[in-house]
């Protein structure tokens, strides 16, 4: 019978959830590195036993942890053999994954700075990584995506990391900002059909494409319109939240933005809205079901300024029309006196025969459902605040 790890990420550690196909009962893993914000973790699609880990705190700074046997021990990539990652007292001893900035693509020379919209200078500044993203076909290659918003990749398990520097390096760079959580590059997809072809995304400047491996960038942001920049339909930004993918029909892409949720059907080129008879169109995460291109999920909270759930009410909406058509889902949810939020990592789906979907609350419960959505079971409670969810099916 199929397995099914759910990899979860806090604000004090990390947890790792696992259960069989019928997904009733669950064992409960961590916390993983406790104390430590742990703002992703992803496992490789083609070793189901590795998986990565980014974990970061004020005090030690940004490390990448990486595991080889499907969580049970984990190891800082760029130690040496035969070395302890910790000191006597069992802390890091420090940042053993260097990322190594590249020089622009255009200049020849480093991007250092970004020039926000009053025409101020703010320095260019790595601070932690965001999502990490597995490639599709080496467990080795794994995409990373930072704030400030950068893209790197390692190519040997996470030891060394390097900028794709032309998506900085492409001219709109300077103009980019930070959105309330900072300016982080949040969201990557790989393309399975064209390995060249990567999608990103960053808070506050928009979605991104590259057709040519990373070398090159275009802004996909034609049809996005953001009340609060000068130029409402500007090329670049937009806050965008969250973007969503099924693998099986690459090119159409779902986005939760600040407000509205919309759609493209031809790789980013153009957007439309979706939002439809939403409550409101303001929420951060979107998802895919793992069979039906046309069914996605989003999570609406009440404003930009209030960010819990609308009226107090914990509600998955579906739509299995790719969009504009919603349903509340609220079988087994609290309807009263909740007031969470779901971030943007925060939901990820399986892809057994009946697909099961998962998401993460700043409360600290973890929903699972088996049944699409129809209905929902808490596989626990009272964790920290949840960063991510990711899935795994095991075979």
């Amino acid at each position: 019978m199929s397995k099914v790890r759910v990899l979860v990420g806090t604000a004090k550690g990390a947890f790792i959830l696992t259960s069989d196909g019928k997904r009733e009962k669950w064992e409960v893993s961590g916390p993983l590195f406790p104390g430590w914000e742990v703002y992703h973790l992803k496992g490789s699609p083609t070793d189901p036993n590795r998986i990565y880990c980014s974990q970061t705190s004020g005090w030690f700074g940004q490390i990448i942890q990486r595991s080889d046997d499907g969580g049970k021990t984990w190891h800082q990539p760029g130690t040496p053999p035969g070395e302890s990652s910790k000191d006597a007292r069992g802390w890091p001893k420090g940042e053993s994954n260097k990322f190594v900035y590249d020089t622009s693509a255009e200049t020849g020379k480093p991007l250092t700075t970004h020039q926000f919209y009053d025409g101020t200078q703010h320095p260019w500044e790595f601070k932690r990584v965001w999502h990490l993203e597995p490639s599709l076909d080496d467990p080795n290659t794994v995409y990373a995506g930072v704030e400030d918003a950068a893209l790197f990749r390692t190519t040997d398990g996470g030891k060394t990391w390097h900028e794709l520097a032309g998506l900085r390096g492409h001219g709109t760079g300077p103009k980019w900002q930070p959105g309330a959580g900072g300016m982080c590059l949040h969201t990557i997809i790989l393309d399975p059909g064209n390995p060249k072809r990567i999608w990103i995304a960053i808070s506050a400047a928009g979605a991104f494409r590259t057709d040519d491996g990373g070398n090159t960038w275009k802004p996909i942001n034609r049809g996005l319109r953001s009340e609060y920049i000068p130029d409402k339909t500007a090329e670049v930004g937009h806050c965008v939240h969250h973007v969503a993918m099924n693998p099986k029909r690459p090119g159409v892409l779902f986005m939760q933005k600040h407000w509205d949720v919309m759609r493209s059907d031809n790789a980013g080129d153009d957007w439309r809205e979706v939002s439809g008879n939403l409550p409101t169109d303001f929420g951060f995460v979107i998802d895919v079901h793992a069979h039906e291109p046309e069914t996605i999920y989003v999570v609406p909270i009440k404003s930009d300024g209030e960010h819990y759930v609308h009226e107090g009410k914990l509600r998955v909406y579906r739509s299995r029309k790719g969009g504009n058509e919603w349903e509340a889902l609220t079988n087994g949810l609290p309807q009263s006196n909740c007031y969470v939020n779901v971030l943007r990592d925060a939901m990820g789906v399986d892809s057994l025969d009946k697909c099961g979907i998962y998401f993460g609350t700043t409360g600290g419960q973890v929903y699972c459902s088996a049944d699409a959505g129809d209905s929902w079971n808490p596989i626990v409670r009272d964790l920290p605040k949840v960063l991510s969810v990711e899935v795994q099916t095991l075979a």
